[in-house]
């Protein structure tokens, strides 16, 4: 690996990830950027062999980082650097075109040697990591059992709600009142054993209804 752009706002942080990245590459050469800005203008200069980003930054999300990096640079390894180690962001890193999610609480010498599998070919994945998307594609394969319960209708409108949309603008877009709209909602919660929004849309992004 010649070139690596290292992204983290966290200036202790920054020179820990930059230590693991020499470890695990000697002699490679590193560019740091410490915001999303930053990064995607770095990217539209320059070949990186691996882009290691973390998730929170101070001017936006990591996400658009590695949608830019996956559109304009799929040549690039893109390797998550975060603490956040939820299910959520985990999947939307992953969809977006990152190849590995690493976990910042790791010992240095655990993250290099996750690093090192990248020239195997291997993902650079955190074993808890690991086992969450394992129990994601255990978790979809029962949640599209489940889904199956669910009208044509009831899918539309977990659909869009999965994407954010309130329930007038579901209302709107499906041409139906929004009393009829909540009743599919609290439907669909109970088919789906859910109770909030957040959990509807992680269901409806598993059951590939959030896609455009």
């Amino acid at each position: 690996m010649k070139s690596i752009l290292v992204v983290e706002d966290i200036a202790e942080t920054r020179l820990w990830l930059r230590n693991a990245a020499e470890a695990a590459f000697p002699d490679c050469e590193i560019r740091e950027t410490t915001n999303v800005r930053e990064a995607v203008y770095a990217v539209k200069g320059h070949k990186f062999d691996i882009a290691i980003v973390d998730l929170g930054l101070p001017d936006g999300s990591g996400i658009d980082i590695i949608s830019a990096l996956s559109a304009s640079r799929p040549e690039t390894t893109i390797v998550v650097a975060t603490v956040m180690g939820d299910d959520a962001s985990v999947i939307a890193a992953l969809s977006q075109g990152a190849q590995g999610y690493l976990l910042k609480d790791s010992p240095i010498d655990v993250f290099v040697r996750q690093l090192n599998l990248i020239e195997q070919g291997l993902p650079a994945l955190s074993p808890s990591i690991a086992r969450r998307i394992v129990e994601h594609f255990r978790k979809t394969a029962i949640i599209h059992d489940e889904g199956s319960d669910l009208t044509p209708r009831e899918r539309d409108v977990l659909g869009l709600i999965g994407r954010g949309l309130r329930n007038a603008d579901t209302a709107n877009a499906l041409g139906l009142s929004e009393s009829t709209v909540a009743s599919h909602i609290k439907s669909i919660y109970a088919k789906l054993g859910i109770s909030s929004r957040a959990e509807a849309a992680l269901q409806a992004a598993r059951m590939g209804l959030t896609q455009s």
